[in-house]
């Protein structure tokens, strides 16, 4: 039977009422305690609103009213627009505008939020009492959406992606067992509520019966030191966390002893930063998750053997991002349409969205494959019909029977006539001795022509030398110019490598 967020949860909560659910703050919330305050918080969202509403933002991070709010939205059948704090306030405005929210549900204990919409701040210690009128579960249909979450979009102004309860349920199903999630388990949470990977973190563990634990401030930049210390038995978290661990040196050998499952998502995985985390985690199965947020959180995995020896090794220096889930189909496309090895993902299936919040996003973003060739397909209304296929704008290839990500294609540019792949110079400069960190840009040269331009972290670098060492294993027409040398690479509020602001710091 297909179940909708809210009752992943309840299921766990009829079972499992006595459990802890949630460790955050130095406070434990066990599932019956979580499911109370739920309640108390949807009865003052429907109290504020007059009756129960269609679209709810949350403005709260790593609070016990973010876990139990983003629930109280969930049981009132409600779709969740989660909104970040520490994000500019006109990014906050636009995102609320654009969702058309009924109300926004703020923690008091942060800055108010200034949006266009009616804004309820509560603040925890005030909800002792039960409110009266206390409400009953209002059910969502499958079809209907769990949550509502804004990437940024080409144009600049925040790209609405809607997820429905239907494409997380068939996730959910996969993941929980897959990952052998159950009461005893103990899930890292390191990832905002506006990044769609927290639905992992949340649901999976809740799903499951598990424990979220919630990392404090500063126990990201000490990932090592907040597993140990919390006894995790799941890591989920961007592979750039990896590399933190890495330029601290916290990864020695078996210093994660309790670790089970680690999986990573939302960038490359490279080898060498798989390497480094299975050394430090000895008893840990590693996988490498893929997938755009319009398929559902993840939506290929590939697990790495057990015996090191085992490891592909693809030229590009990433882990391969595997094979789909059970119920998404793939094409891997070349530039006339036609299925190839090496080309842009395509995928359909039942994680698939239903369309973007505004439909007029959608043009160039779907095909149709009628078995021999794809053709672009402009969707007519508000949902995609479910037989279209969704272009991810990703590269891949076909090596050996699994997927490997090569790149964006607006990664791909040509220098002198030559196409060349950013990540494959990056993968050259991540193998030269004492480099942890590489990106590669390019940057128009005096003549308006396409440079190359990279940007490392490391230990002892000479740029000069690191420029050679990339043009004793490439062509000419891929060696960077120059090589900056950085402390650290600049993140987004993701935890990924924030390209933009690595173009700002090489012109700096």
């Amino acid at each position: 039977m297909e179940r909708t967020l809210y009752q992943w949860f309840a299921d766990s909560a009829a079972r499992h009422g006595e459990r802890v659910a949630l460790e955050v703050g130095g406070a434990r919330h066990t599932y019956t305690e979580l499911d109370a305050l739920s309640r108390r918080l949807a009865a003052e969202i429907v109290g504020a609103c007059g009756e129960p509403p269609a679209r709810v933002g949350l403005y709260a991070a790593r609070s016990v009213l973010a876990y139990a709010g983003y629930l109280a939205i969930q049981r009132l059948g409600a779709t969740a627009v989660p909104l970040n704090p520490a994000a500019p306030a006109a990014r906050n405005r636009a995102v609320a505008g654009a969702a058309g929210l009924d109300l926004v549900l703020a923690d008091a204990a942060l800055r108010p939020p200034v949006l266009p919409a009616a804004t309820l701040s509560l603040r925890l210690d005030r909800l002792d009492a039960p409110p009266r009128g206390l409400p009953d579960t209002l059910r969502a249909g499958v079809d209907d959406l769990a949550y509502l979450l804004f990437t940024s979009g080409s144009t600049g102004v925040p790209k609405g992606v809607p997820l429905r309860h239907r494409s997380v349920d068939a996730y959910l199903a996969h993941v929980v067992p897959r990952y052998e999630l159950a009461p005893g388990c103990r899930v890292s949470q390191t990832f905002d509520l506006t990044f769609d990977l927290s639905v992992f973190d949340m649901f999976a563990a809740w799903g499951g019966g598990a424990t979220l634990v919630v990392p404090g401030p500063y126990d990201l930049l000490k990932p090592v030191a907040f597993v140990s210390r919390e006894r995790l038995t799941h890591w989920f978290s961007v592979p750039s966390v990896v590399s933190m661990a890495m330029r601290l040196r916290r990864l020695a050998p078996g210093a994660m002893p309790s670790l089970r499952w680690s999986l990573f998502c939302g960038e490359p995985l490279t080898v060498r930063q798989a390497d480094a985390w299975r050394v430090a985690a000895p008893g840990s199965v590693l996988e490498n998750l893929y997938g755009p947020t319009e398929l559902t959180i993840s939506c290929t995995e590939y697990r790495l053997p057990a015996d090191r020896s085992r490891w592909p090794e693809p030229a590009n220096g990433t882990v391969p991002i595997g094979l789909p889930y059970p119920g998404v189909e793939r094409l891997v496309l070349d530039g006339t349409g036609r299925p190839a090895a090496e080309g842009e993902l395509c995928l359909r299936g039942v994680q698939r969205f239903p369309g973007y919040h505004d439909p007029g996003v959608n043009a160039g973003r779907f095909v149709a494959f009628d078995g021999v060739r794809a053709t672009p397909a402009e969707p007519a209304g508000a949902t995609v019909a479910p037989e279209l296929w969704y272009r991810t704008g990703d590269r891949v290839a076909w090596r050996d029977g699994l997927l490997v990500h090569l790149g964006r294609l607006d990664q791909q540019v040509k220098i002198s006539g030559h196409r060349v792949e950013l990540g494959e110079v990056e993968a050259a400069l991540r193998n030269q001795p004492g480099v942890h960190e590489a990106v590669v840009l390019a940057v128009p040269d005096g003549d308006g022509e396409p440079a190359l331009e990279a940007a490392c972290t490391g230990v002892g670098l000479d740029p000069v030398a690191l420029v050679k060492g990339v043009a004793a294993v490439l062509p000419g027409y891929m060696v960077p110019r120059s090589v900056t040398l950085l402390d650290e690479l600049p993140l987004n509020a993701n935890g990924k490598v924030d390209r933009r602001a690595t173009a700002a710091a090489l012109n700096g």
